[in-house]
């Protein structure tokens, strides 16, 4: 019985160690951790406010600043980054401009904004003759291919992402929960709220190779909407978002490895997965 549980142990822990014996899947594990936690704290923001559409459209819009970058550097990756970053920001606050001042409504005006740079990106890349190798891995993602400079800009940018959020914390919940409180406390409502855009947007540009534009809504929103289920408190959300989306990583990149499937798609389908057992379980406050 004992050599039986011995081999039966050597055979899971070959199991789970076979796939970091490879560097890409080391650097990829940690850059899926990191990208789940940034999405999973913005997320309950995104949440909370009823965003997701804005996150998706988004994503959808700093195509063509990524197939812009590809064109000015030549093919070359590593300055698409801040191709996408630049992008997304000024997207967010263009968005957030015309939301706000537009005679339309909030999500006609997103609706069009996101066709419009959507579709222009897609112009852009038909350009490009090896657009279907170069490009399609941002749109649906590739953390395999995460390098060390790569890892750098994540943990560079997402830290700043968090420590902003928890520096604004207060400001970010009363907006959240309470709009005309916030005025009424003459908190800098305007400010917040493109502060939390120019946030999502800069979230947005560092998870972009690990799930890709067309599944970087889910990663804002699963995690976070599952946790929402599952307690009524904002810090205890925000911690049970970060744990959802950092196991689905994990266990999205080991499906993806041994089933050999995409990678952002087997992450966002774990994600699902567990927002559909929270779903199931009848809403039960767990915290």
């Amino acid at each position: 019985m004992t050599v039986v549980k011995m081999m039966r142990m050597n055979t899971l822990i070959d199991f789970l160690t076979t796939p970091f014996q490879y560097e890409f899947m080391q650097r990829g594990m940690i850059a899926a951790v990191l990208v789940g936690i940034v999405c999973a704290i913005v997320g309950t923001f995104v949440v909370l406010r009823g965003m997701a559409f804005f996150g998706d459209a988004l994503a959808h819009t700093i195509l063509p600043g990524i197939a812009l970058g590809y064109l000015v550097s030549g093919g070359a990756r590593e300055p698409l980054f801040w191709w996408a970053l630049g992008t997304a920001i000024v997207a967010s606050l263009g968005i957030g401009a015309i939301s706000k001042n537009s005679q339309i409504k909030e999500d006609t005006a997103i609706g069009i904004i996101f066709a419009g740079m959507f579709a222009l990106g897609i112009a852009l890349i038909s350009t490009v003759r090896s657009y279907a190798v170069d490009l399609s891995h941002f749109l649906f993602g590739d953390v395999l291919s995460v390098s060390t400079q790569s890892l750098w800009l994540i943990l560079l940018f997402g830290g700043l992402v968090l420590f902003t959020i928890f520096a604004f914390y207060k400001g970010f919940t009363t907006l959240s929960f309470d709009p005309i409180l916030a005025a009424t406390l003459r908190l800098p409502v305007d400010l917040l709220n493109n502060l939390l855009l120019v946030l999502i947007a800069v979230t947005v540009a560092v998870s972009l190779q690990t799930v890709g534009v067309a599944l970087m809504v889910a990663m804002l929103v699963t995690p976070a909407a599952t946790a929402y289920l599952l307690t009524n408190r904002l810090p205890r959300m925000m911690l049970l978002a970060a744990i959802f989306a950092s196991l689905s990583g994990v266990i999205g990149l080991y499906l993806s490895y041994y089933l050999s499937i995409a990678s952002g798609a087997a992450i966002v389908l774990t994600a699902t997965f567990f927002f559909i057992i929270a779903f199931g379980g009848k809403r039960i406050k767990i915290c």
